[in-house]
């Protein structure tokens, strides 16, 4: 397995797309917590930095699929450079006015979120023309979704450190300065300069004209969801057995099992269809949330955490490979960007359930609805087994990459044009 993962890191930018993505997307992994400890510096109410940070979230989700779609147009430095330097604009405008003028504030949280860089479908769209084996890029998927995972574990400790060691304004200003440079080191390099998204179809669906698509984002909603429902379950979980020490080491144990999972199942290539596969993960993962209802003492719950997050990253990085392969000829960048979205929408809405179910029932009820999150996204998988077979009989995201069932391209392309 090292060695796998040695080769990967090895080829040439792997490293710096990696962690110039990372680092760009450094603003949105710590805006929720960076904006509640700037709100409440500024003398503001949980209920104003709540109302900001959704404000926040909302003009990503919109935000994300659009600029993937621009992506996809007219390349990566065009739109993605641009975009990071608005958004960190709109989020220094917040930390300068705070929440004095309301209505800039919140203008200013619609810029950050609506402009932030879609760097994520940015970097899966780059994976098969970087690492050309299919093997290399589905290792490249799964240490994707780990990096997320421990980027939206490590990235709150950094903000919560750089509060405490300046200002929460200085902090907020400092975290998007870093997400501008990381957009920077990306764009700039030679990957990114020279993709070029296949010839598409002019259609003002985009990527989800793709009932492929459409099935998996169903099902990632749903995911989305629950995993939006354990943070607040084990928040109130927490409430009973020790506090904040608890609810960092239940975080850190789901976390330590999507790196576990992630690792292993990067470290081989799978037989199959990806979609079959999806099924199998998202049903394991399913199976591990159950268990979290019987909610017992601190040791033996961090154990299921880590249980419950051992198919997470595998289940994600079999997501991208669907959705490569789903995603209409020319639309890559857009539909990963969707991917995003969804996941998104859905964990903000697995937050809004878990609220009341624990109010109703304690922390039982709120893994509960985790579980009910994982069910309905394995019962929609199942359902449109039809629609997500296979495309064209094949399992492969290099060669035949952005797979387009009816073939067409958009009137008047000629060969030599640059997207």
């Amino acid at each position: 397995m090292a060695a796998g993962y040695a080769e990967l890191f090895g080829t040439r930018h792997v490293t710096r797309l990696l962690t110039g993505t990372l680092v760009g997307r450094l603003p949105n992994a710590t805006a929720a917590i960076a904006v509640v400890l700037f709100v409440r510096a500024e003398g503001g109410s949980y209920s104003l930095a709540g109302a900001l940070s959704a404000v926040y979230g909302l003009a990503t989700a919109v935000g994300q699929p659009l600029l993937g779609r621009a992506v996809d147009l007219y390349g990566q430095p065009r739109v993605m450079l641009p975009s990071a330097l608005v958004s960190a604009l709109g989020m220094v405008l917040f930390a300068v006015v705070g929440t004095g003028p309301l209505a800039l504030a919140v203008i200013a949280m619609l810029v950050a979120g609506l402009f932030t860089p879609p760097l994520e479908g940015g970097l899966r769209a780059l994976w098969p023309s970087v690492l050309k084996r299919e093997d290399r890029v589905h290792a490249a998927y799964a240490m994707d979704a780990v990096a997320q995972e421990v980027m939206f574990t490590v990235g709150p400790l950094l903000i919560t450190l750089a509060v405490s060691l300046w200002s929460a304004a200085t902090a907020l200003v400092a975290v998007n300065a870093l997400g501008v440079l990381g957009a920077l080191s990306v764009v700039v390099s030679e990957p990114s300069r020279t993709w070029r998204s296949a010839p598409r179809e002019a259609h003002w669906l985009g990527a989800l004209r793709s009932p492929g698509l459409l099935a998996l984002l169903g099902a990632f909603f749903f995911v989305g969801l629950a995993l939006g429902s354990i943070t607040v379950a084990a928040i109130a979980y927490s409430d009973g057995h020790g506090g904040d020490t608890a609810y960092g080491v239940l975080m850190a144990a789901i976390g330590l099992g999507a790196l576990f999972g992630g690792l292993l199942y990067g470290a081989r290539q799978w037989p199959g269809a990806a979609e079959k596969r999806l099924r199998v993960i998202v049903g394991a993962l399913a199976l591990c949330y159950l268990p979290l209802m019987l909610a017992p003492g601190v040791t033996a719950m961090s154990v299921l955490m880590t249980v419950a997050g051992v198919f997470l990253a595998p289940a994600i990085a079999c997501a991208f490979i669907v959705v490569d392969r789903h995603a209409p000829r020319g639309t890559v960048t857009e539909a990963f960007s969707w991917l995003v979205t969804t996941f998104g929408v859905g964990a903000a809405l697995g937050t809004a359930v878990a609220g009341p179910a624990v109010e109703a029932g304690g922390a039982p009820a709120g893994f509960a609805a985790a579980g009910g999150g994982g069910i309905a996204a394995l019962l929609v998988l199942l359902a449109t087994q039809r629609v997500l077979a296979a495309p064209g009989g094949t399992g492969s995201v290099v060669a035949g990459s952005e797979n387009d069932r009816n073939g067409a391209v958009e009137p008047g392309f000629r060969t030599g044009h640059q997207a």
